[in-house]
């Protein structure tokens, strides 16, 4: 299995980007950090077509994390916050494939 992550410093901008290097690389699951976007503005659908299921959280101008995978991950496991850690910014994300 090949994982790699990314601080893409804006997935809008790095898409084009993003796209080409997974075609390249073909990695099973890409971590992205600081994708900068709203949740309503993921683009899920040109992810999609390039092969790859994505989980995100994001946040406008700052922040926003995302998990892209050959497999879709399973709803009930996603985690997007840590018990006792008191921060509203959208850092943390974890996911089981």
């Amino acid at each position: 299995m090949k994982v790699a992550t990314w601080n893409v410093n804006s997935l809008n901008v790095r898409l084009p980007h993003v796209l080409e290097w997974c075609a390249s690389a073909q990695p099973d699951v890409l971590g992205l950090q600081e994708t900068k976007m709203v949740d309503e503005k993921f683009p899920v659908e040109a992810l999609q077509e390039a092969g790859y299921h994505a989980v995100f959280s994001g946040q406008p101008t700052y922040n926003g994390v995302a998990v892209l995978s050959r497999k879709p991950a399973l709803a009930e496991d996603i985690v997007t916050d840590v018990a006792g850690l008191d921060d509203p910014q959208r850092r943390i994300l974890g996911v089981t494939i």
